[in-house]
């Protein structure tokens, strides 16, 4: 049996916390930072529960244009890359590059608050 990562225990976390913010006041309120944390648990909810992202465009339709405009204001250029990819590829190399965008997210945190 296969146990979370770290960062599989953070998205689901902050992910949370910062869909919570959504909830109550609208992705327009939400910080660049926080829309691509938003933006990755939308796509890790898809990857997750259903191994596609059709899920996480039925939850969020652009959440790929609006990660990459977060990443690109944020200067992550690992996360930008990967959510500027095709909806299959990014499909396919998500596990791949899941450890290391949560890693270049997580490292932007104390920067962007």
């Amino acid at each position: 049996m296969a146990f979370p990562s770290d960062n599989e225990n953070w998205i689901v976390e902050e992910g949370g916390i910062v869909v919570e913010k959504k909830v109550r006041s609208g992705l327009e309120c939400l910080a660049p930072w926080e829309r691509l944390v938003y933006c990755l648990w939308v796509a890790d909810y898809g990857m997750s529960n259903a191994g596609d992202l059709r899920a996480a465009h039925d939850i969020y339709l652009e959440f790929q244009l609006t990660a990459q405009q977060a990443a690109a204001e944020l200067s992550l250029p690992l996360s930008f890359g990967a959510f500027s990819m095709s909806q299959s590829s990014l499909e396919s190399e998500y596990s791949i590059l899941f450890e290391s965008m949560c890693n270049e997210i997580r490292n932007a945190q104390s920067s962007s608050k």
